[in-house]
């Protein structure tokens, strides 16, 4: 046999290569060389417009680091603008000659600067630019820091936006040097962010690693008690829980799967199902009795001592998440993986299809506490991974649960009715709508679902899937999680509302008539990835929805991270309707091992103020005054370490709820802590005092009751030191009207039943008080018609 020859022989040296033209035009014969050069070919004009944008974005790098030789005094900073100066103009030489040798036109270094010019992303204004110019010192390393992160942000969507388009990079050149771009550049923020986060002068950055010995950092809040998991709630084998898997890359293309982990899905990869096995979740409160939830069951605690809570029992039932809430002696749990089984058992469920799966809501009796019973279980097609307990002032016999469901549809096989279908395909889907169950308090093991409504109807049109459809609200934006399910659901019987926090949106709905709920207004939130939870304030005139950014697995609080995003949205409620005014996220810039993002909290009942207490994760928690909704301010806070030095563990706080004077945290991985705010420049003795005063029979995150404060002294008090604080009464005043409620105290604790001559004093400073609340307004007006309506009860109860 003959063998096998590289090359052309010379006949067919002589055989005319040909390239045709467009339609209608002559071919013409080419020569090998012309036929085999790819490079001459392979690039398209979004690969030129790509390389003459960046010459001018890495120009701008350049004239940026030329200013910290006067500007900053840090060798480290020096160091910087070397490594990132040498970087850019070694690859603004290979963009020109890659241009040049293409027959394109190159970018002039100071095109940037001419009129007309439309920046790339991430490039500085000629404000930004101005502001960087005048700082100084620290001042200037900040703010270099933060545009030159959010320069290469920039850079990289760039590359994102390249590689996006057909045809796109297949030039081999041009396709390496986007590759170097993507690494260089997040290894270079990843560093800077590491640097900007060693500018805050916060103590909660880079405390220590640890379990019992993280290092810890509190202002204006103190830690009370610990409690280690409960045993049989943690895995023996790896007590701490497993390292989350490695974040997929933020240029790849997202997969279902991916949108799922985002969500805190329980249809997820085995890996992340394994990392929530044992993990704490929320808590709910009855008397002095603390349930706290588990994706392996739920444990009780007594807390008549808050600084001493003590284990009762443990309930092993595993399904997670295992969100709970309390109603007489009625505990209700969701549950939503695909293990949980009827029975509790351990084993799991292995069929795709069987009648021993349970998902959904379970009802347990625990009027004795050492002992649950579970006394009903009913199944619903995407399981419940949260639920809201709802009460109708017209039907005392009943509660009624709305289950939000975030995982997969089951199939109808298992459960008949259900269906992940479209709308189009099938109108009774068990997408784009919640699950409404009755329970019967005198007979629960009837309880039953009632209604499915579609809460994401189109009013006018009818269709289904109305609200948002998923993706990203533009450049620089979120890609945002469509609405096909709600995640919490907070209801506010006692004003007739509720806000969902549905994925894609925010959403406010009238609950009056519990069973069928009608939506009132929606809203959207550019830097939103998931809407999580909801949160009114007492008057029911403002909600906070929170964003879990990254699923809760993730680190989103860096130094780096945008302030907008994994936050707190803050919306005032005007004639029915939602009106943004501002974000809130923790202050603190936290380290890559740690998962933090904005997650449970609740109010803490300060009379005249709205105040918010919040887990974010292994961020800690912080405690935030929301009273002016455009201005939201961070007054007390508590953190640790991460749990691994290294790597991310799922871990830090899941829920932070007020309940009694005390501050409850449940602590993934690490167990239950009980925090006590403490008197500061932000938060009086007096409005603490008053907040503690408030003793509500039960306590449940995703039920709302208005806060009502007692007509004693220590909730005057609190108002007295408002009105001091904003200067609205002066203290010469204020200290005669503090003598005044101290004597009025005395008697009542004395046992005095009359005091005319005091009445007539507590009279004259509240009609005093009621004349000067005309002239008044806003919050200040509120709280000096409060106070004088407590001195005038006081006076009543003298005479």
């Amino acid at each position: 046999m003959g063998s096998f020859a590289l090359g052309a022989t010379l006949a067919e040296a002589q055989t005319p290569i040909v390239q045709p033209g467009a339609p209608g035009e002559p071919s013409r014969e080419i020569s090998a060389e012309e036929a085999s050069d790819l490079a001459g070919i392979r690039f398209t004009d979004a690969d030129v417009k790509f390389m003459q944008g960046m010459i001018s974005h890495h120009a701008q790098a350049v004239e940026m680091t030329e200013l910290l030789a006067s500007q900053s005094g840090r060798d480290v900073m020096q160091r910087l603008a070397e490594r990132i100066e040498l970087s850019q103009e070694d690859e603004i030489a290979m963009m020109q000659e890659w241009l040049r040798s293409r027959g394109q036109d190159v970018t002039a270094l100071d095109a940037h600067h001419a009129p007309g010019w439309e920046p790339m992303p991430g490039m500085l204004t000629e404000e930004d630019m101005g502001r960087l110019e005048q700082a100084e010192a620290a001042e200037f390393d900040r703010l270099f820091l933060e545009l030159m992160i959010e320069h290469h942000q920039g850079a990289l969507t760039m590359v994102d936006t390249l590689l996006a388009q057909r045809g796109a990079a297949q030039d081999s050149q041009l396709f390496a040097f986007t590759s170097d771009i993507t690494s260089d550049q997040r290894m270079e923020i990843d560093r800077m962010d590491a640097m900007l986060a060693e500018l805050s002068p916060d103590p909660r950055v880079n405390l220590a690693a640890g379990i019992d010995d993280a290092g810890q950092a509190s202002w204006n809040m103190t830690l009370v008690a610990s409690r280690p998991k409960p045993e049989g709630f943690y895995d023996p084998h790896v007590p701490t829980g497993r390292p989350m898997p490695a974040e997929r890359a933020p240029d790849a293309k997202p997969t279902d799967q991916d949108e799922e982990s985002e969500a805190e899905d329980e249809e997820q990869t085995p890996a992340r199902r394994g990392l929530l096995n044992f993990a704490n979740t929320d808590l709910a409160f009855s008397g002095d009795v603390l349930f706290e939830g588990n994706y392996h069951g739920f444990s009780t605690y007594r807390v008549e001592v808050p600084g001493s809570p003590q284990l009762v029992s443990s309930v092993v039932c595993p399904g997670g998440q295992g969100d709970v809430s309390v109603v007489g002696d009625l505990l209700i749990m969701s549950v939503e993986q695909t293990r949980g089984r009827l029975d509790c058992g351990l084993q799991g469920v292995a069929e795709p299809v069987s009648e021993a799966r349970f998902r959904g809501i379970r009802v347990f009796d625990v009027s004795d506490m050492r002992l649950p019973r579970q006394v009903a279980a009913v199944q619903t097609c995407r399981g419940s991974h949260t639920h809201t307990l709802v009460s109708d002032p017209d039907d005392q016999g009943n509660i009624y649960i709305y289950g939000s469901g975030t995982s997969s549809v089951r199939p109808g096989e298992e459960l008949d009715g259900c269906s992940d279908e479209s709308p189009a395909e099938n109108p009774d889907t068990a997408l784009f709508r919640i699950d409404i169950i009755q329970i019967p308090l005198t007979s629960p093991e009837d309880a039953q679902i009632v209604s499915r409504p579609f809460i994401f109807r189109d009013l006018e049109s009818g269709a289904l899937a109305s609200l948002w459809q998923g993706g990203d609200h533009g450049p620089g934006t979120q890609r945002t999680r469509a609405t096909t399910q709600c995640h919490d659901i907070t209801a506010f019987p006692d004003i007739g509302l509720a806000a969902g926090a549905c994925s894609g949106n925010g959403i406010l709905l009238d609950i009056s008539d519990p069973i069928n709920p009608v939506r009132l207004d929606e809203v959207v939130d550019p830097g939103f990835s998931y809407w999580h939870s909801a949160t009114f304030n007492n008057d029911g005139t403002k909600v906070i929805f929170t964003d879990e950014w990254g699923g809760g697995g993730r680190a989103r609080c860096r130094a780096s991270d945008p302030r907008d995003w994994g936050a707190d949205a803050i919306f005032d409620i005007v004639d029915g309707k939602m009106q943004y005014r501002s974000h809130y996220k923790l202050p603190a810039p936290q380290t890559e091992q740690e998962n933090c993002v904005a997650h449970n909290g609740s109010l803490v009942p300060v009379p005249g103020r709205d105040i918010f207490v919040q887990a974010w994760y292994q961020g800690g928690i912080s405690v935030m005054d929301f009273t002016d909704s455009s201005n939201p301010v961070e007054i007390a806070y508590f953190d640790r370490g991460p749990l691994d030095p290294e790597k991310i563990v799922l871990a830090g706080f899941w829920s932070a709820y007020w309940y009694r004077g005390f501050i409850y945290g449940t602590e993934i991985a690490r167990g239950l802590d009980v925090l006590e705010l403490l008197p500061s420049e932000y938060l009086t003795e007096n409005e603490i005092a008053a907040a503690s005063s408030v003793a509500p029979a039960t306590f449940n995150a995703q039920q709302q009751r208005r806060i009502e404060w007692s007509g004693r002294p220590v909730v005057a008090r609190a108002y007295l030191d408002q009105l001091t604080r904003s200067d609205t009464i002066a203290p010469e005043r204020s200290a005669a009207l503090s003598d005044l409620l101290d004597r009025t105290d005395q008697l009542l604790t004395d046992g005095t039943r009359t005091n005319a001559g005091l009445a007539a004093e507590l009279a004259t400073a509240a009609g005093a008080l009621e004349d000067e609340s005309a002239g008044a307004s806003g919050r200040n007006q509120t709280r000096l018609r409060a106070l004088a309506e407590i001195l005038t009860s006081l006076a009543e109860r003298q005479q």
